[in-house]
């Protein structure tokens, strides 16, 4: 009967690979494929069953990286009163999946044109809120709106790296990355 409970605690496999597959690509690119078995409790001929190489494992990652921290944006935007908000916002919510942001961030999945077009949405999506953050004045009309962008991006990042290090919460993160970039950056009076 014990043995039951602990199964039925136990996550699926391709979770355990795809949770091991983002601590460890997220923080060393080269991890391979027996350091991320080992990460993940199993053999290497087990990850080989459910990813047959390295590239297909980047691959479904990248998908549910994608697909994960799209899901935590709408979810904590679903609310948000401007365009301003929901920057702050969604950085509140990717934070705490820094991992998925760090891997997209070092991994070459640029090569699949399915993600290429998901990186171009994702992009084109943030560039849309930094203009109408900038229409609202919350940043500066004379900042490029690209350059915002590449500063929420890299601002997030750090965010994470300062929450994996245990110097900050997630909420501290986020309110120290929201204000670095809007007093940078922030309208000029």
């Amino acid at each position: 009967m014990n043995n039951t409970k602990n199964q039925a605690k136990r996550i699926p496999t391709s979770d355990a690979i795809a949770e091991a597959g983002f601590r460890l690509l997220s923080r060393n690119p080269g991890a391979n494929l027996a350091e991320i078995a080992e990460a993940a409790g199993i053999t290497r001929a087990t990850l080989h069953r459910y990813f047959p190489s390295r590239q297909a494992l980047v691959n479904e990652l990248a998908a549910r990286a994608i697909e994960e921290m799209d899901a935590a944006v709408a979810a904590a935007c679903a609310d948000s009163a401007s365009a301003g908000d929901a920057l702050r916002d969604s950085l509140q919510a990717l934070i705490p999946l820094g991992d998925r942001h760090g891997f997209l961030a070092h991994e070459d999945v640029e090569q699949d044109d399915a993600m290429q077009a998901e990186f171009a949405r994702l992009q084109r999506e943030t560039l849309e809120w930094v203009d109408a953050a900038k229409q609202e004045g919350v940043f500066d009309a004379a900042v490029p709106s690209d350059w915002i962008v590449r500063a929420y991006d890299f601002l997030l990042y750090a965010a994470w790296d300062s929450v994996h290090a245990e110097e900050a919460t997630p909420k501290q993160a986020a309110e120290l990355a929201w204000r670095t970039l809007t007093s940078g950056l922030g309208a000029k009076p």
